[in-house]
């Protein structure tokens, strides 16, 4: 232990060279955080997910600059990322705790017709849901039969069948 310390140096004031060796350290925890809490976490960017990955970030950063202690930060870090899991797979078994934690898709467009009410909700401008739509190859909301702004802030768009 002693050796490690003399390698990644004191938490208040650590040397350049000490500094870089936290950084290869932290970025080796980081990947073993992001492989413990699943993908999910940092591929569709659900309101929780964001939380956790924004601690967990926040928290590797202090402890690379010595802001923080080495390890109680680490294990914090590390209990947030299991916490994260759990509460996923918590999720997926009861209803309620999902209505909860997970962001709810938000419908724009039906047949057609863009609901004006929907898009404020969904805190979406007209011109990013015209840009949505023709991302998806779409011209005009009129040639849409459904569009919706999913829980990771995508919109999906299901054109009309062509006649």
């Amino acid at each position: 232990m002693e050796t490690f310390r003399l390698i990644i140096g004191p938490d208040d004031n650590a040397t350049a060279l000490q500094l870089g060796a936290r950084a290869v350290v932290l970025f080796t925890f980081g990947i073993l955080c992001i492989r413990i809490a699943g993908r999910r976490t940092f591929a569709q960017y659900a309101p929780l997910d964001i939380v956790v990955a924004l601690i967990a970030c926040s928290n590797i950063s202090r402890v690379m600059t010595g802001k923080a202690a080495f390890f109680p930060a680490l294990g914090a870090t590390l209990v947030l990322v299991i916490l994260h899991r759990l509460l996923g797979h918590a999720a997926l078994r009861w209803g309620l705790l999902s209505w909860l934690v997970k962001a709810r898709p938000i419908k724009i467009i039906e047949d057609g017709k863009v609901d004006e009410q929907a898009l404020r909700r969904a805190e979406l401008s007209r011109e990013d849901m015209l840009e949505a739509i023709r991302l998806e190859q779409v011209e005009r909301p009129e040639d849409v039969a459904a569009a919706s702004v999913e829980g990771s802030g995508k919109v999906s768009v299901v054109p009309k069948k062509k006649r």
